[in-house]
């Protein structure tokens, strides 16, 4: 027998003995799957283990991996059960076997955020998973959607994720309403320069006409949100140098704070309400203002 029909027929027998082993395992897991007492049991933590017992079949492992993961949270979830405590490190496991796999990221983030019994109620675990992902995928800019959306949902951290839909809306391929949601963010957080920055980015950027009318409406909104809070400082600052508040736009204007009667885009007179608050006069007209607003009113999100 010559020796590459030897090389040959070794590596068959070994990949033969691989997928046995593979078969095995995943058969066994299954049993167990079927026992109460597998839903606390996590078999093999460490990766660098695993890649061992995987004869180089790590890929494949990881998908045991993830397969498992999938069935401890359904099974958790069905049960209606407040502990997860294995989701996190099931998922670790599958995505240093194989980190180019993203179903565990783009998921598993799901089922880790949310608190129980819709999921583990582990945020932070969370922000890990999708974090590691980045790290190992920076080119999928579905990475960046779903760790924007875990900022804005369950950390309420705008900032943060108006830098994540950001980074995400500059890959390419990415969707074109990623800048839409990196600039929402940025004005959801008060970060007035970096919105603009990013509605004019938005606007210049696309040729999609309903995109276009979108950023120049919250560029209009922005001004609005603006020129609010500057008003309502100026407020403050005469109530704290007279002792009481203004009754009308005019005191301002006797006091050096302002010139003229401040307007808004279109053109009206904000008002001055007599607890100092500032009012538009028409909401309606004014799509995705924060401020402004009669109390108990929202603008259109």
């Amino acid at each position: 027998m010559n020796s590459s029909r030897l090389v040959t027929r070794i590596a068959t027998i070994v990949l033969l003995g691989s997928m046995a082993c593979a078969v095995a395992t995943l058969h066994a897991i299954d049993r167990l799957g079927l026992q109460s007492q597998a839903q606390q049991t996590l078999y093999f933590r460490s990766p660098k283990t695993l890649r061992r017992m995987s004869l180089g079949f790590t890929g494949l492992l990881a998908d045991i991996y993830w397969t498992r993961a999938v069935q401890y949270f359904g099974y958790q979830h069905n049960q209606m059960s407040d502990d997860f405590h294995l989701l996190a490190p099931l998922l670790q496991v599958t995505t240093e076997l194989d980190p180019r796999l993203l179903p565990p990221y783009q998921l598993g983030a799901n089922f880790l955020a949310p608190k129980p019994p819709n999921g583990a109620g582990s945020p932070d675990e969370a922000l890990r998973l999708l974090q590691y992902g980045i790290a190992h995928n920076p080119d999928q800019w579905r990475l960046y959607y779903d760790l924007g959306f875990l900022y804005y949902t369950e950390l309420k951290d705008y900032g943060k994720a108006s830098e994540a839909f950001w980074a995400g809306a500059r890959l390419p391929g990415t969707h074109q309403f990623m800048p839409v949601l990196a600039a929402r963010m940025a004005q959801h957080a008060g970060e007035f320069e970096t919105a603009r920055m990013l509605w004019y980015t938005t606007y210049q950027s696309t040729n999609q006409p309903d995109i276009k009318y979108n950023a120049v409406q919250h560029l209009v909104a922005l001004r609005v949100d603006e020129d609010v809070t500057r008003l309502e400082e100026l407020v403050e600052k005469y109530r704290e140098q007279t002792g009481h508040l203004p009754t009308s736009m005019s005191d301002l204007e006797r006091a050096g704070f302002i010139r003229g009667k401040p307007a808004d885009p279109n053109g009206k007179p904000y008002k001055l309400m007599s607890d100092g608050r500032i009012e538009v006069q028409d909401p309606s007209v004014l799509l995705y203002i924060t401020k402004g607003l009669p109390p108990g009113k929202t603008a259109r999100p």
